[in-house]
Formats: C-alpha cells, sequence, structure tokens
C-alpha cells in the first residue's frame, strides 16, 4: 500500500471514482537511454522499469536531467540511443502522437493548458490520441475532477493553477493510457491544492494506470511511491525503496539535500 500525503482520506477509506476496471500488465522500460539538446548532452545511460500497478519516481536537484528524461521519453526531443518500450513494443524514434497511443501520457512541466479554449474543448484535444474509452474516460475525468465539470465551459486560462493541473491531469487520461508520466506535478502550488492533487493521483493508480512521477519534492514523492530513482548530472545514481533511499544519510547529504 502507498504511503499518503496529508489529508488523502478518500484514499485512505479506500474510496475511488467509478471503477473503470484499467489493467496495465506490461512494463515500461526505459534502457540506457541518452540525450540532449544540440552538443549538451543531459541523460548519460538511464535506465529504469515501472511495473504493473506502481508509482516510480525519479528526484534530484535542479538540472539533473529529470524532466529531458521524460520529454526524451514521450518524443519531444530525439533521444541519440538507448530504448524506451511497452511490452514488447518499441516507441523509441516515433513521433509524440504515435508514442501517445502507444500508450503513454504526460503531463507536462507548467501544466501548457490552452488558455483560449474551454475546460471541455481542452479535454477533447486528446481525442485523437486516444485509443478506446473516450467517452468512458470523459465521464472519469468528471468524477475525479468535480471542478472541472463545473468549469467546463469556462476558459483554461481564467482556472486557478491547482484547477489548470487537474485539467493538464485529465487531458492526459483522455487518452486512455497504458502509463502516466508526470513532471514536477506539484510545482507552484498550494500545499492543500497539492495534498488533493496528489490525492487524486493515488485515486488513479489505484484503478490500474502506472506513474512514473518527476518531482522535486523529495518528501512528498516519497510518500506516494513504490519504489524510487535518484538522478545527478544525468546518471542514476541510487534506486531502491523510499524507506531505504530517505534514510541514508550519505545519500541524501549527496544529492537530495
Amino acid at each position: 500500500m502507498h504511503r499518503v500525503p496529508n489529508d488523502c482520506i478518500a484514499y485512505v477509506r479506500g474510496e475511488t471514482v467509478s471503477d473503470i476496471s484499467l489493467s496495465v500488465t506490461s512494463d515500461l522500460r526505459i534502457e540506457k537511454l541518452e540525450a540532449g539538446y544540440g552538443s549538451i548532452r543531459a541523460l548519460h545511460g538511464v535506465s529504469l522499469t515501472v511495473h504493473s500497478g506502481q508509482i516510480v519516481s525519479v528526484v534530484g536537484r535542479n538540472g539533473a536531467g529529470k524532466s529531458t528524461l521524460l520529454n526524451a521519453a514521450c518524443g519531444l526531443i530525439s533521444a541519440t540511443s538507448g530504448s524506451v518500450s511497452i511490452g514488447n513494443v518499441e516507441l523509441t524514434g516515433s513521433a509524440p502522437y504515435q508514442i501517445a497511443q502507444g500508450g503513454l501520457a504526460l503531463v507536462p512541466e507548467g501544466r501548457c493548458v490552452i488558455a483560449p479554449l474551454t475546460v471541455k474543448e481542452n479535454l477533447e484535444l486528446s481525442k485523437s490520441a486516444g485509443r478506446t474509452k473516450y467517452d468512458e474516460m470523459m465521464t472519469w475525468v468528471f468524477d475525479l475532477f468535480p471542478r472541472l465539470f463545473e468549469r467546463k465551459s469556462q476558459l483554461a486560462g481564467s482556472l486557478s493553477g491547482g484547477e489548470q493541473q487537474m485539467l493538464a491531469i485529465g487531458r492526459a487520461l483522455v487518452t486512455n493510457p497504458d502509463f502516466l508520466l508526470l513532471d514536477e506535478p506539484s510545482m507552484g502550488l498550494a500545499p492543500i491544492v497539492v495534498d488533493k492533487v496528489f490525492e487524486s493521483l493515488i485515486q488513479i493508480n489505484n484503478q490500474g494506470i502506472p506513474m512514473l512521477l518527476v518531482e522535486q519534492d523529495v518528501m512528498l514523492a516519497s510518500a506516494v511511491s513504490d519504489y524510487m530513482y535518484v538522478l545527478h548530472q544525468g546518471l542514476v545514481v541510487a534506486e531502491g525503496i523510499p524507506d531505504e533511499l530517505m534514510n541514508n544519510e550519505a545519500l541524501n547529504s549527496a544529492y537530495l539535500g
């Protein structure tokens, strides 16, 4: 069972949104991934695995390569070598829309909602990338985030930061992903809003969607994760279950302090 942030009452009680019975049985594997920007190499052979049912986090200081890892996995920047796969399906080298159709959905840093479009229109943007269950996934998103249903005709740019983060997560869910990738979902949000967002992430995972979470807030990441990787200057320098990593004083001082 996942540990939870403060006030994740719904998960503790075992309550969930409408059951859509999702089940992912394949693993997401990133193997020896290298990527960068021009002549600057930001990832140096990063390997990690997300098993079905897991929340796996990647933590580290600013500039460690965390966002580059997700962007390369989703095809937003080109990997120079290495592999990204779900089960026996190779995704490396595919266009971002093909990777989305292959089962990876990214919630980007900064949310990136389309401000002049309504909430509903932002969600509908994902329809072309969705594979099945579009109407069912839309219903689930509105069940999970009632605030979005209340504001479905409101312009996305007029939403609060927390509501925009809910919209960004909902937009990814509409694609019916096999794996959800999240880049700094707590960034810029008040603590009470962070708790609500992470409660929702736990509910999503509890419904069968594994996650790869990039998060600078190490304590928050450790509270929800089954397994953690520590990234430093584009290299995985440590990995393990959260309790082991968080109790390693030398590791905390060198890479997480």
